[in-house]
């Protein structure tokens, strides 16, 4: 469900308001037009006040000359917390971690140097789909349209360098240098990261933070968050043509994508999967969103690395409807799904295209779904045969005392870890393949950036998932190699309390790019990763480390660390050989690698 954004203030409707369609029925609580006082009056507490109503109560940040003045006016705002980061690169990764728990998440630094750092995990959180707001404290509003040359930037009178850069990976960017629009352009930026599912960039000139405005003497209204609406006729035509269509079909299957996330039709989904009784799988970038509780869960359908059965049944069906899906290379295991277009409903959240044609627009993923459900024939062929041909997985040999450990055991361990109460977070890496075949209990939580894939974003993630939503206890798996681009911020976990339990695969390299093209490259300097920890610990703050080896060391730390040390940040070190990997990442970076080494096409 897309969602689109209206606000109104104190001296009437902004012109943010929605030009389609939208359920005039929708409840917006307003707040009674209460005067604020004129200390707070000011672009930087407006600015905060914004943040904390839309359920932002944690902004990470790194200081700069240029945003000073704004952070003083985000950390006077009651019910908003100042998270420090040790980079810009971070602050970003933990605004994302945020706003996949919370909905919405924000950063805030400084003018190039930190805009330009942080850049990169913006574009991740852009192809994730994740509403960022990211703050940037700007030149002085007397410095713009000048020919000065300033600090932080590449040495040229031109401050637009950085603005270009963030007009690809943000859906709306707002220069913030005057007063009198100030209000509008901070509003206006708001609501299209929360319309489109997309992070935004405001720039805030660093000499206007603390000034008052009579646009911000009063309480500002709440956001009204509305439903865009489908166009009837096309959503009963798409209906009636995808109902046809699955109901002539012997053996349909349905499979939930990420792009579900986007539309907010979860519900919906499984609503559909009730009524129809189809096999019912995801793709890996949708796992956490479709339950996997659900009686007629099948896997992960991941082409030739899906979970056992699940390919077979998805690929040999006659009918398969896709929610949200995204076919790259990744998801796509190098453009090799054996599936056909003709086959196919592809449900996008608010397009519709059936098999090679027709395709309807205007059309809600969640009312969609929801419709359909009242229109299809229960059929439930897909799951009873997968059900006729699944074969339990088998169990890891038993080690050996003292046994150097195996990858495969370790996660039979973490299986047993999970409950409704915790959350997985994998890095980029074979950390994918292995808590993609963790079988998630009821509100057990689960990420990991499939889209961008930027080794080390799970650090800052885990940051900002965990502050986001205490009550969950996150278990990250991260790699050394990963680990090392931003191994930093566990300080910051430290100095929030977090009590995350962070599992490091040291295998002694970068073994998922081994497995695509190995070369010199990807061997890294071998750290002591406890020591590592130890040292940023320091003694302040609740941490506890370990390094195992063996199945037996590794029993004992996580009861450790669910016990005694629940309320600690628990790091354990697993060492496991450089060639232990999944079977999934052997057949998946073979496959990636020929659809990177394809020869040019003939001119």
């Amino acid at each position: 469900m897309d969602t689109k954004i209206g606000s109104v203030d104190s001296n009437g409707p902004s012109n943010n308001d929605l030009c389609s369609p939208v359920n005039t029925n929708t409840t917006t609580h307003f707040l009674p037009p209460s005067t604020v006082s004129a200390p707070v009056a000011t672009l930087g507490r407006h600015l905060a006040r914004r943040l904390v109503q839309l359920g932002v109560n944690d902004v990470f940040s790194v200081p700069g000359d240029f945003n000073l003045a704004l952070l003083d006016h985000l950390l006077a705002e009651p019910g908003l917390n100042l998270i420090g980061c040790c980079n810009e690169l971070n602050a970003g990764y933990a605004a994302d971690g945020y706003a996949r728990s919370r909905g919405v998440g924000a950063c805030a630094v400084t003018f190039t140097v930190g805009g330009l750092s942080v850049l990169n995990a913006i574009a991740g959180a852009y192809s994730e789909n994740l509403p960022v707001i990211c703050i940037v404290g700007g030149p002085n509003s007397n410095d713009h349209g000048t020919n000065r040359v300033l600090h932080h930037t590449v040495g040229l009178p031109d401050f637009s360098q950085e603005l270009r850069c963030f007009q690809t990976v943000t859906c709306y960017q707002a220069v913030v240098n005057n007063m009198e629009d100030a209000h509008e352009e901070i509003d206006r930026a708001i609501s299209t990261a929360l319309k489109e599912s997309k992070p935004v960039y405001i720039s805030i000139a660093c000499n206007l933070s603390g000034i008052p405005h009579p646009t911000f003497s009063h309480l500002p209204v709440p956001f009204s968050r509305r439903t865009r609406l489908s166009n009837e006729l096309c959503l009963e035509a798409a209906v009636e043509a995808a109902a046809e269509f699955l109901n002539k079909a012997v053996k349909p299957v349905m499979v939930g994508g990420p792009n579900i996330r986007v539309a907010k039709a979860a519900e919906a989904f499984v609503e559909l999967a009730d009524a129809s009784g189809y096999a019912l799988a995801v793709k890996p970038a949708g796992k956490g969103i479709v339950p996997e509780h659900h009686p007629h869960f099948i896997g992960t359908y991941w082409g030739a690395v899906s979970t056992a059965f699940c390919s077979e049944i998805v690929e040999s069906a006659d009918a398969y409807l896709f929610a949200g899906p995204i076919f790259n290379d990744f998801s796509s295991v190098g453009y090799s799904l054996l599936l056909k277009k003709e086959k196919a409903i592809i449900v996008q959240p608010d397009r519709v295209v059936i098999g090679n044609g027709p395709a309807f627009g205007c059309v809600m993923m969640k009312d969609f779904l929801s419709a359909l459900a009242k229109k299809v024939k229960k059929n439930n062929t897909a799951y009873e045969n997968y059900r006729r041909i699944f074969v339990p997985s088998g169990t890891p040999h038993k080690c050996v005392p003292k046994e150097p450990l195996r990858v495969n055991v370790l996660f039979q361990h973490v299986q047993n870890m999970l409950s409704g109460d915790t959350a997985v977070i994998a890095e980029t890496g074979d950390s994918w393949f292995n808590c993609q075949k963790l079988k998630l209990p009821e509100g057990c939580g689960y990420e990991f950036q499939m889209q961008y894939g930027s080794i080390g974003w799970s650090v800052g993630a885990t940051l900002g998932y965990a502050q986001a939503i205490p009550e969950k206890r996150v278990l990250a798996f991260i790699g050394d190699g990963s680990f090392q681009v931003t191994v930093q911020d566990i300080s910051t976990m430290l100095r929030c309390g977090q009590k995350s339990i962070i599992f490091l695969i040291n295998n002694g390299g970068y073994t998922i790019e081994v497995e695509i093209h190995d070369g010199p490259y990807n061997v890294i300097k071998n750290w002591n990763y406890t020591g590592i920890v130890d040292a940023i610990h320091n003694g302040e703050g609740n941490c506890w480390t370990t390094k195992v080896f063996c199945e037996e060391e590794l029993v004992n730390a996580i009861q450790i660390a669910t016990g005694p040390r629940k309320d600690s940040l628990c790091f354990i070190e697993v060492i496991v050989h450089k060639h232990d990997t999944s079977k999934e990442l052997l057949e998946w970076g073979s496959r990636v690698a020929a659809a990177n080494g394809r020869p040019p096409n003939p001119q």
